[in-house]
């Protein structure tokens, strides 16, 4: 073989090694799952901060129609992502990244912001009322009747504010209760499957002044699922990604981050 042929090949294959070695060095994508009576643009602050450092973002759109067809859905784009991927969940949207990620091999952490972690058998109803201190049922409007017989629930958008996103600004939380997604009775009060969270490393950030999940429930689920990390904010509403976008996107570095 030429001299030159010699040096072709040996080129083309240091050129064919390059992208492996960009990939080991790649940061993770990281999937946001939105929870009940939110949508995506409760993640703004978290998405605008996780890009700026690097990462890919995607805000995975949440049905709201029940554990298994929400997990199945979010899961399809977990699937879709050619790497790792850091699952994030916020609210019943920890139910759901709990059920996506089982069997997602490329799944490395998984970040419960204000969210439920349920085990096996749980539903999101008798999490939220294990401990004393959630005062959402009060604050629900008149269920909206579904073809289907199911029902669809809202916060009062007046009580929204207090309820739901205490340490926004109330302008923007007028903005959110109008835009806010509703949740079927049903998904709240279906039963979880084997969690990933006992295969998969888990971290947790809540607001210490949560009234939709009492911080109670919040740390014993998190001790439960025996977290990498705990960040509990003091005076923080159910919505801390929102109002502490900084602390979220710390903790969610710092999934990506660890070595599983």
């Amino acid at each position: 073989m030429k001299t030159s042929t010699l040096l072709g090949a040996a080129a083309m294959a240091g050129a064919l090694a390059l992208p492996a070695a960009f990939a080991a060095d790649a940061k993770p994508t990281v999937v946001l799952v939105h929870g009940a009576f939110a949508d995506s643009s409760s993640w703004d602050g978290v998405t605008a901060r996780l890009e700026q450092d690097g990462y890919t973002v995607i805000g995975a759109a949440n049905p709201l129609r029940s554990v298994k067809s929400d997990a199945a859905a979010v899961a399809a784009v977990v699937n879709s992502v050619n790497g790792p991927v850091v699952l994030v969940g916020h609210s019943y949207g920890g139910s759901v990244i709990s059920a996506a990620a089982a069997g997602a091999g490329n799944v490395k952490a998984l970040v419960y912001v204000a969210a439920f972690a349920p085990e096996a058998g749980e539903t999101a109803v008798g999490l939220s009322g294990k401990f004393p201190g959630s005062t959402l049922g009060p604050t629900l409007a008149p269920p909206v009747a579904l073809a289907d017989g199911g029902k669809d629930l809202y916060i009062q958008q007046a009580k929204f504010h207090s309820q739901f996103a205490a340490d926004v600004p109330e302008a923007k939380a007028r903005l959110m209760a109008a835009g806010q997604r509703p949740i079927t009775d049903a998904a709240l009060n279906e039963a979880a499957p084997a969690p990933a969270w006992k295969t998969i490393p888990s971290w947790f950030v809540y607001g210490k002044a949560d009234k939709n999940i009492p911080a109670a429930a919040l740390e014993f689920m998190a001790r439960r699922a025996n977290a990498k990390k705990t960040v509990a904010i003091a005076g923080a509403s159910h919505v801390v990604m929102t109002s502490h976008p900084a602390e979220v996107a710390q903790l969610i570095e710092e999934a990506a981050g660890a070595r599983r």
